[in-house]
Formats: structure tokens, C-alpha cells, sequence
């Protein structure tokens, strides 16, 4: 199942992206390792990142979630994830 995540940037996130950069970067290198990564990146407005991410469970997502140096230093201020259907490219 595909999961979209969510993360929305907290205010002061600007100034500390930079420091937790690194272990994010990381945190996705793992995911994709395992193959589970579809897609990342950030918004380019400055509202937070968005990934793509296949998993079992929401429950794996959130663990996911919860492992991510965004979220875990307050660089995300809140995260959503919502199931996702791919309609477009055709696999």
C-alpha cells in the first residue's frame, strides 16, 4: 500500500533545517535501501516536505514516522499521513 506523508515545517524550522539535514537524509537512504521509498522532497514554498512511501500498515508508517530526525528535533511542527492511490503513471 502506498502512504503519503505529510510534514509541515514549524515556524523556526528555517534556521535548524540545516543541522538535521544530514540524519534525515539518512532516515530516507534507509527507507529507500529497503525499497520502500517512492519519492521525497520539500516543498519548494517553504510549507514542509512530502513523501511517498510503501508499507504494510499505517501503523508501519507511523513508526516510520517516528524515527525521522524532522520530527524527532521539531524541524515538522505536525505530520499527516493518508493512504494513496497512484492513478498516474501506469505501472
Amino acid at each position: 500500500m502506498l502512504f503519503v506523508i505529510y510534514g509541515h515545517d514549524a515556524r523556526d524550522s528555517a534556521d535548524r533545517r540545516p543541522v538535521h539535514r544530514p540524519a534525515h537524509l539518512s532516515h530516507l537512504e534507509e527507507i529507500e535501501r529497503a525499497g520502500k521509498l517512492v519519492l521525497a522532497g520539500p516543498l519548494t514554498d517553504g510549507a514542509g516536505s512530502l513523501i511517498v512511501v510503501d508499507a504494510e500498515s499505517v501503523g508501519e508508517v507511523w513508526e516510520t514516522v517516528g524515527r525521522d530526525p524532522y520530527v524527532q528535533n521539531g524541524i515538522f511542527e505536525r505530520v499527516e499521513v493518508h493512504p494513496f492511490m497512484q492513478v498516474f503513471p501506469k505501472n
